[in-house]
């Protein structure tokens, strides 16, 4: 027959209760948000059930609406708890969607440009990625192929193997990453020759002043980031983490684009901009998923 418990073994029972709750907070800083393809996504480090498994959650500039695939591969945009879930677009079959990215921007009365309320995300059609958009409006809507055309002296850009788009600035500036070569792309919708290849690269993200891309460039079996500064016209480019021996990905930047966010194998990190570039990364949560700054 087992001896009662003593409140000794209570006390150290409490303990372990403690330091286990402790374990598992979420430190994450405000604003920084984490989707892991489950249904639940870490907001102000709080974990909230969005009531269907979220993928590749990117927010609207104001923060206000997450746009994300469920679990069935369709298009969903809802409040930031998960609450008034629209299905914009429906997944047909045979396709995988992916990487959603708002294009919000004010009409251009002077240019005649309307205003923008897009998602443009990657689609996997038959083995090969396009992107693809439709309005962030829309219930079942029906998305059109993103154009893609080159500046004069840049030649045909690639229309298929492109993915990981990411918009930027007030303009709806792009840059997506071509898996056949290699390429970081930027497009502008201001222009009629839209765009061209940056630099080798991949898992791009657009700075809000639309100055700098971060982006991911394997060295020595590692893969660092990069921040290509293109905005003066030096397109200066330089490994912000140098001598790593881990992996970094999916570089995201804080809507004042002082702070880029990214995924390590031991879990999501910062790193903050200094009068030198940029400071050595931050481990601020052990939780691994796709980092996202909610506006």
């Amino acid at each position: 027959m087992a001896a009662p418990s003593s409140g000794g073994d209570a006390k150290g029972s409490a303990a372990m209760v403690a330091a286990a709750a402790s374990a598992h907070t979420l430190t994450v800083p405000r604003g920084l948000t984490i989707s892991d393809g489950t249904r639940h996504v870490v907001v102000n480090g709080r974990s909230i059930d969005f009531g269907t498994i979220v993928r590749d959650l990117a927010w609207n500039p104001g923060g206000t609406k997450a746009a994300f695939i469920d679990g069935y591969g369709n298009l969903d945009v809802s409040n930031p708890d998960g609450s008034h879930r629209v299905t914009v677009a429906a997944n047909p079959g045979g396709q995988t969607w992916s990487h959603p990215t708002w294009q919000v921007t004010a009409a251009d009365r002077a240019n005649g440009i309307p205003a923008k309320n897009n998602l443009i995300f990657t689609a996997k059609i038959h083995g090969s990625t396009v992107l693809e958009g439709v309005k962030a409006t829309s219930v079942h809507g029906k998305p059109a192929r993103i154009s893609l055309n080159g500046e004069p002296d840049s030649g045909n850009l690639p229309q298929t193997g492109n993915a990981w788009p990411n918009v930027g600035g007030t303009y709806g500036t792009s840059v997506y990453e071509n898996t056949r070569t290699g390429e970081v792309y930027i497009r502008d919708d201001y222009l009629r020759q839209q765009g061209g290849a940056l630099t080798k690269g991949s898992e791009p993200a657009l700075s809000p002043d639309v100055e700098e891309v971060v982006f991911v460039r394997s060295v020595h079996g590692h893969d660092h980031l990069f921040v290509d500064e293109f905005g003066n016209g030096s397109n200066v480019v330089k490994d912000i983490t140098p001598g790593t021996t881990t992996d970094y990905t999916e570089p995201t930047w804080s809507p004042d684009g002082k702070t880029i966010a990214f995924r390590a194998p031991t879990g999501t990190y910062t790193m903050t901009k200094t009068a030198h570039g940029f400071g050595r990364p931050v481990k601020v949560t052990q939780h691994t998923g796709l980092p996202a700054y909610r506006g």
